[in-house]
């Protein structure tokens, strides 16, 4: 199979394309062997899959009613309902991700409807946000291709380009009270709201859809239990969830061994391997986060639904040399800033600093 082959297939069929790819012709080719590996993986299980979503979607909807009772007895009690509310938000979003993937039913209009339910309760519109999520799978660790579906990261060269005012703003966004605390709240509640005119029609009509299913569920909601109710219990429920999604999406692509490369060194296995990290977390964590802490599995065949990951990483060998990423070495990598091109490592701006005096 060729590098260029691998380099220009979208990330959602490589599999397909793969297998299809090596027995074209009169010559039957055996497909290389991490395709046959993972392809035994891209299988959804109906029942797992409707199990996920009823040991999610339940006891949130149970935590929901619990906060509106506690508001009359303690918000104390309410806020420390929210963060397990927000533990089991974020796993909800897990399903909505694998949705958009195809990966949590055979059926496209499953996947699609039961995204587009979930999507909603995560203020996330399925088709809009799936379509910079698919430009990521194929273009995460590409120097060349950056700025669609990832954070935003410059080059020390890039950086150093940068007026006075751009490196106030670049170091602002970076800041990790603005990129996990006040950022991930405004992108999902108020900046997927709208829509704009380099959105397909799809992603428009989700963005549209998604909108409408909050107007009725949300005034559902504050003609239920009253407004402010409603707002003393939704916004920490989204604020610590979006938070800790964002962190999650940026843990598994800025981690201190990562690679990232230009477009000619692009190679789709080496980049879902090196360029996405394996994030070892406890297994509760691991249990609320949908085991996307495997993320080099999941780069490496995004058709794989999250309760199959595990199991991958498990039973073959090819994945046993991944060094992991726990959790206390995950919290260090808020540190980085930049990507140095000449060390190829990530690095902070006290090492550029560093780096400036020594010069």
């Amino acid at each position: 199979m060729s590098k260029d082959f691998l380099n220009f297939v979208t990330a959602d069929r490589l599999i397909s394309h793969s297998l299809h790819h090596c027995t074209m012709g009169s010559e039957q080719k055996a497909p290389p062997s991490w395709v046959t590996v993972i392809s035994k993986y891209n299988r959804p299980d109906k029942w797992k899959s409707i199990w996920q979503i009823m040991n999610s979607l339940v006891p949130y909807i149970i935590l929901w009613v619990l906060m509106v009772l506690s508001l009359d007895i303690s918000y104390w009690i309410t806020l420390g309902l929210s963060v397990l509310a927000a533990g089991f938000l974020v796993r909800i979003f897990i399903i909505f991700h694998d949705c958009g993937h195809h990966a949590f039913f055979r059926s496209e209009k499953a996947n699609k409807i039961v995204g587009t339910i979930l999507g909603s309760l995560t203020f996330t519109p399925y088709e809009r946000w799936h379509s910079d999520h698919a430009t990521h799978h194929q273009t995460v660790g590409n120097l060349d291709k950056r700025g669609s579906g990832d954070v935003w990261t410059l080059t020390v060269e890039e950086y150093q380009q940068l007026s006075r005012r751009d490196k106030f703003i670049y170091r602002l966004y970076r800041h990790p009270i603005i990129l996990f605390g006040i950022a991930p709240v405004l992108l999902f509640v108020i900046w997927f709201r709208f829509t704009n005119r380099s959105m397909s029609a799809p992603e428009r009509k989700s963005v549209y859809i998604t909108n409408l299913i909050l107007l009725v569920t949300i005034t559902g909601l504050i003609l239920l239990i009253g407004w402010r109710a409603y707002l003393l219990i939704q916004l920490p429920v989204i604020y610590i969830a979006s938070g800790i999604g964002v962190w999650l999406f940026y843990v598994q692509h800025q981690f201190e061994d990562v690679i990232w490369v230009r477009q000619a060194e692009w190679d789709y296995k080496k980049i879902a391997l090196e360029g996405s990290s394996y994030l070892k977390l406890p297994g509760i964590l691991q249990w609320f986060s949908g085991n996307i802490g495997f993320h080099h599995i999941h780069h490496l065949s995004p058709r794989i639904p999250n309760y199959y990951l595990e199991k991958c990483q498990k039973e073959n060998e090819m994945f046993s040399e991944i060094k992991p990423v726990t959790i206390l070495p995950a919290l260090r990598t808020m540190k980085f800033r930049l990507w140095d091109e000449q060390a190829g490592r990530l690095i902070s701006f006290r090492q550029l600093k560093r780096q400036a005096a020594h010069a």
